[in-house]
C-alpha cells in the first residue's frame, strides 16, 4: 500500500478547531511546539542508541533545521532524531492517543478564547501548526528502517498517508503558510521567535541561508547552567517547554547537588492547576536525564505521586545509562536522590509560605489536595507534609495551619475537632458543629475528597487526636450559661425517643438525645465504628456503595419542636403525627446531607399534612 486517505479521531477534528482559535493572538507557538518536538525526538533516539549504536552511525550530532522558503511561501523544520513509522504517523498525528482526551475537549470547548492555560496539557502542540498553514506535510523516517511515509492534511477532517523517500532518519515537516502568515517565512523572524521561546533546547537550531546554516539559540542543556547565569524570562520560557503551557511558575527550584549524591535538578510549581492533576495514573512527569540524555519521565521512585503537580527535569550522573527504565523503579540511587529532591521541595515551599502567605494559598487551592495524599502514603515525610498543610477553619475565613489551631485550643481541650463535607460555607451552617462552637471550640473544614482517608491514618498530630463532630457520641458537657434553655427532660424525653425509635424503624440506627446541637431541632451522625456520612455519599456517587446507610437520629431537648413533640405524647391520638413530624426531621437532614428523601412521594405528603395542620388543626 503506497498511499491511503484516513479520517482524523472524532476528538482531533474539534481539536484543530479549538487549538486553531484560542491560540491564534499566541501564533508564534507553534515553532516553539514543533522544535519541542524534534528535541524529544533527538532524546528519544540517544536514549536508545545507548543499546543499539548502529541506530546514530554516520549522522551522531542531532540538531533541528529551519527552512524559509518566502517565495514559495513554506516553512520546513526538519530534525534527524528517532523518526516515526507508518503507524507511528497515525497514532501520532491522527488521534489523542492519551487518556484524558474527553477532559480536555471539554474544558477546551467550555473555557473562552483568551483561556488557553490548558491547551498545551494534553500533547497537542503538533496541532498548532494549522494556526498558521492551511496545509502541513510530514515525512519522516524511523532509525534503524529504510521505509519513509508521508503525511499530509489540510486539518479539515482527513489525513493521507503516503511512501515516501528520505535519505536519512528523522522527520521534516513542510508547512504551507497561511497569506496573512507569510512573515514565518522571514529569517528575522525566525530568529526572534527562536531566541524568544526555544533558546533553552538542548540541541542546536539551525537557520538555513545562502551561505550555509547559522546557530539561532543558545544550543545548552539549561538545567546545567549556574542559577546567576539565568534570567526569569528564560525559566519562565524553559517551563513552558517542559509543560507546553502559557502560564508563568509559581516556583523555581533550581539547585545542583555534590557530594555523596550528585546531580542537578530544575523543578517548577505551576501557576495553574493542570488539567490531568486527578488522573488515575498519577503519574509524576518530572523528566530524568543521566549525563544529559533523557532516560525517562515516569521514574516513579523520582517524585512521589502527591508531588506529582511538579514540572522539569533531574540529571544525575550516579546511575549508569544503559539502566533499564523497568530497573529504575527500583534503583536505590534514584529513591535517595528522591528523598533529597522531596526534602528540598518542601523546604522551599516553607519558606514561600512564611514569607508570601497570601500567595502561598493560592497554591493551597490548586494542589492542597495531593500534597495532603503524602499524609498516609509517606509516613516518613508526614511531619513535613503537616507544616505546609493548610485547613479551612471556623476561627477565620482565612485559611489555618494546624500549629496555629493547636496555640488557639481551649485549656484541657484534648481532640481537634473537624468536619467533612463538600462546601465549606456549607459547614460552616451544619448543625453538628452548633454545641461546639458554643463552647468555644474551633472546627476544621475539611471539604476535599482525600480527607476521608489520611484523617484515620494519621489518628494524631502533636498528641492531639482527631476527632469528627459528625460521628460518635458528642460529650461536650453543660452549655454555656447564655445559652441554657427549657429542656424536655425525664420520662417524657425517654417516652418521645421510644416511640421515635419503634416508628422510625430502619430509616435510622437509633435515636438520642444530644448536646451538640443548638438551634437545630435534630441531625444525623454515624456511629463510632460507622463510616463516616460524607464517606458513603462519596462512594455511591462513585458506584462503589450500594443503597443508603441509615444514621443515628440525634435531637435536641431545648429545642421549641422537640418540646412540642414531646408533649403530644400525652395525647393518644397525636402520636401519629409525632412521627410524622419524626420521619420529617429525617429527611430533612437527608436533604441537607445531600441525599434527599427515601420516599419522595410520601415525603411531599407528609409535608403537605403538616402544613394543613399547623394552618386548620386538620390534615389535609
Amino acid at each position: 500500500m503506497t498511499q491511503q486517505t484516513l479520517a482524523f479521531q472524532a476528538e482531533v477534528s474539534k481539536l484543530l478547531q479549538i487549538v486553531a482559535n484560542s491560540l491564534y493572538s499566541h501564533k508564534e507557538v507553534f515553532l516553539r511546539e514543533l522544535i519541542s518536538n524534534a528535541s524529544d525526538a533527538a532524546d528519544r533516539l540517544r536514549y536508545e542508541a545507548i543499546a543499539s549504536p548502529e541506530l546514530t552511525a554516520g549522522d551522531p550530532t542531532f540538531k533541528v533545521l529551519l527552512r524559509p522558503d518566502q517565495a514559495a511561501k513554506t516553512l520546513t523544520i526538519e530534525d534527524n532524531g528517532i523518526g516515526m513509522s507508518r503507524q507511528d504517523l497515525i497514532d501520532n498525528l491522527g488521534t489523542i492517543a492519551r487518556s484524558g482526551s474527553a477532559a480536555f475537549l471539554k474544558q477546551a470547548t467550555d473555557a473562552k478564547e483568551k483561556d488557553v492555560s490548558i491547551i498545551g496539557q494534553f500533547g497537542v502542540g503538533f496541532y498548532s501548526a494549522f494556526i498558521v498553514a492551511d496545509k502541513v506535510e510530514v515525512t519522516s523516517r524511523r532509525a534503524g528502517s529504510d521505509e519513509a511515509w508521508t503525511w499530509t492534511s489540510d486539518g479539515k477532517g482527513s489525513f493521507t498517508v503516503t511512501q515516501a523517500t528520505r535519505p536519512g532518519r528523522g522527520t521534516t515537516i513542510v508547512l504551507h503558510l497561511k497569506d496573512e502568515h507569510i512573515e514565518f517565512a522571514d529569517p528575522f523572524t525566525l530568529r526572534r521567535v527562536v531566541k524568544a521561546h526555544s533558546d533553552h533546547i538542548g540541541l542546536p537550531v539551525k537557520l538555513a541561508n545562502k551561505d550555509g546554516e547559522e546557530t539561532v539559540n543558545e544550543a545548552s542543556a539549561l538545567w546545567m547552567r549556574a542559577r546567576k547565569d539565568v534570567t526569569e524570562e528564560q525559566y519562565k520560557e524553559f517551563y513552558q517547554h517542559v509543560t507546553h503551557g502559557f502560564d508563568e511558575p509559581w516556583l523555581t527550584i533550581h539547585n545542583k547537588a555534590e557530594g555523596r549524591l550528585e546531580y542537578t535538578a530544575l523543578l517548577f510549581v505551576p501557576g495553574t492547576r493542570p488539567a490531568d492533576l486527578y488522573q488515575p495514573e498519577r503519574k509524576s512527569p518530572v523528566r530524568l536525564y543521566v549525563r544529559r540524555v533523557f532516560v525517562t519521565d515516569e521514574a516513579k521512585a523520582l517524585i512521589p505521586s502527591y508531588l506529582r503537580f511538579l514540572r522539569g527535569v533531574v540529571d544525575t550522573e550516579d546511575i549508569a545509562l544503559n539502566v533499564s527504565r523497568e530497573m529504575l523503579q527500583h534503583d536505590p540511587v534514584l529513591a535517595r536522590i528522591g528523598s533529597a529532591l522531596t526534602t528540598k521541595v518542601f523546604s522551599e515551599l516553607e519558606k514561600k509560605a512564611e514569607k508570601e502567605p497570601e500567595a502561598y494559598e493560592k497554591f493551597w487551592e490548586n494542589f492542597g489536595p495531593v500534597l495532603k495524599e503524602g499524609l498516609y502514603e509517606d509516613p516518613a515525610k508526614r511531619d513535613q507534609v503537616f507544616k505546609l498543610a493548610r485547613f479551612r477553619s471556623t476561627a477565620s475565613e482565612k485559611l489555618t495551619s494546624l500549629a496555629e489551631y493547636v496555640a488557639r485550643m481551649k485549656e484541657k481541650q484534648e481532640a481537634i475537632y473537624f468536619i467533612t463535607g463538600d462546601n465549606a460555607a456549607v459547614l460552616r451552617h451544619s448543625p453538628q458543629i452548633e454545641g461546639f462552637l458554643a463552647r468555644g471550640y474551633e472546627v476544621l473544614l475539611l471539604t476535599d475528597a482525600v480527607d476521608e482517608f489520611w484523617v484515620p491514618a494519621v489518628a494524631l498530630y502533636e498528641g492531639k487526636k482527631f476527632v469528627s463532630v459528625t460521628q460518635g457520641a458528642a460529650e461536650l458537657g453543660p452549655a454555656p450559661a447564655s445559652d441554657k434553655q427549657e429542656r424536655v427532660e425525664g420520662g417524657e424525653l425517654a417516652v418521645l425517643i421510644a416511640h421515635l425509635k419503634q416508628g422510625l424503624g430502619d430509616a435510622v440506627k437509633d435515636v438520642r438525645a444530644t448536646d451538640r446541637l443548638t438551634d437545630s431541632a435534630a441531625c444525623l451522625v454515624a456511629g463510632d465504628t460507622d463510616m463516616p456520612r460524607h464517606l458513603a455519599r462519596m462512594l455511591r456517587a462513585q458506584g462503589q456503595l450500594q443503597g443508603s446507610l441509615p444514621g443515628i437520629l440525634e435531637i435536641n431537648p431545648a429545642h421549641a419542636l422537640i418540646r412540642a413533640m414531646a408533649q403530644q405524647m400525652t395525647n393518644v391520638g397525636a402520636r401519629e403525627h409525632v412521627l410524622d413530624l419524626g420521619r420529617l426531621l429525617v429527611d430533612q437532614e437527608r436533604i441537607r446531607e445531600g441525599d434527599g428523601p427515601t420516599d419522595i412521594a410520601a415525603f411531599s405528603k407528609r409535608l403537605s399534612d403538616v402544613m394543613a395542620r399547623a394552618l386548620t388543626g386538620k390534615v389535609a
